[in-house]
């Protein structure tokens, strides 16, 4: 990805973990107007080595979805408009709408310290789960460090040898949290900014603690089902991806050249709540323009959400939600994310009336910015 801070970030966290294409085809596109230059940003990503894209738009004109590129890179299929895909960090936004409605039920306080809910297991090496809260870890305020970004980790993961071997490990939660443990914290509690995978890794521990129940089964239960995504799951341990879907791919290594890789199949457990989920462009689409417009949380947990730090000039972050001025003045909000070979945007505005949501089966190229600002600045 390109583009300063924004782009570094999406790629930090895709790399949920990190680190001669066929012509171009074109789906057909749904009713709506006035997307012309988000499709040219779509061909972009694809002239810019991106194997594939596909994206939906939601606005006073209705849905529009349209797809550039390739869905598999052996056969030359496109994309489809309808793909399943791994959307990484995307999952914070679902996991910390999960926490808020704890919050408003009574069940728990953003003001909780993480040792409140998980006794003795942010402990040592600097790091204090009596001094971190909730809400810190929805922001990352915390300080604690990010288990993806430990060199182990990235071997382990990231790297075509390792990735080979590891592909299919299940790796517990606490293994997570115990990897970032390794390291000091990045900062004392509260004193700054800085992305850490870990806390969703502890946001979900504590859902399934308060709950008594699967941090993906309360997703499930208070997102997916209200909302009727039915392209939208938590996969937990499972390998493959539900169809439609296109084929992953990434370059497994940090340069831009060399081989490309088919890594559709993982077992995504080494993000659990930090990215494991797998939607798709018009269910993120509806999930972003419920969540902004009060339909998945009451005002005064909405209005937490929305409270933000800053991240740098453009980008603030909530708690699992960044807000972020376009160059035109337009302020969107939404999350990014990625994970091996996927990475994916979801944003809308304010009042939830114009959303956006797309994928490249790629991570290792395309602007994901330039993308955003062709659809919300097209004026």
């Amino acid at each position: 990805m390109t583009t300063r801070r924004r782009a570094a970030l999406v790629t930090a966290t895709a790399a949920l973990l990190s680190a001669a294409l066929a012509v171009p085809a074109v789906a057909a596109p749904r009713p709506g107007t006035g997307h012309d230059a988000t499709r040219r940003a779509l061909h972009a990503t694809v002239a810019d080595g991106v194997p594939g894209v596909t994206a939906t738009a939601r606005d006073a004109h209705g849905t529009w979805s349209a797809t550039a590129g390739v869905g598999d890179l052996s056969t030359g299929r496109p994309r489809s408009a309808d793909d399943h895909y791994r959307v990484g960090s995307i999952a914070k936004t679902f996991v910390a709408t999960v926490v808020l409605q704890l919050e408003a039920e009574g069940r728990l306080s953003l003001d909780d310290t993480v040792d409140r809910w998980l006794p003795g297991l942010v402990r040592g090496n600097g790091h204090d789960g009596t001094r971190i809260t909730l809400r810190q870890l929805l922001n990352h305020t915390s300080g604690i460090a990010n288990y993806t970004a430990d060199e182990e980790f990235g071997r382990r993961y990231f790297t075509a040898d390792g990735f080979f071997a590891h592909r299919f490990d299940t790796m517990p939660p606490r293994q997570a949290v115990a990897i970032a443990l390794r390291h000091r914290p990045d900062f004392a509690p509260g004193t700054s900014w800085n992305y850490s995978n870990t806390n969703y890794v502890l946001a979900g521990l504590v859902i399934e603690k308060a709950t008594g129940r699967p941090y993906g089964e309360e997703v499930r239960r208070r997102v997916v089902q209200p909302l009727g995504l039915g392209s939208t799951s938590v996969p937990g341990t499972r390998a493959d991806l539900p169809r439609p879907s296109s084929r992953a791919y990434s370059k497994l290594a940090e340069t831009t050249s060399g081989p490309t890789y088919d890594v559709t199949r993982i077992n995504p457990s080494i993000a659990y709540a930090a990215g494991e989920m797998i939607s798709g462009s018009d269910d993120l689409t509806r999930f972003y323009t419920a969540l902004l417009r009060g339909r998945l949380l009451p005002p005064r947990q909405l209005a937490e959400m929305t409270t933000t730090v800053p991240m740098d000039d453009r980008t603030e972050y909530g708690l699992g939600l960044m807000k972020t001025r376009l160059s035109c003045g337009v302020t969107v909000w939404g999350h990014g994310g990625g994970i091996h070979g996927s990475t994916s945007e979801a944003v809308t505005t304010r009042d939830g009336r114009h959303a956006l949501a797309f994928n490249f089966n790629g991570d290792w190229s395309g602007d994901v910015e330039a993308v955003v600002e062709a659809e919300f600045c097209r004026e």
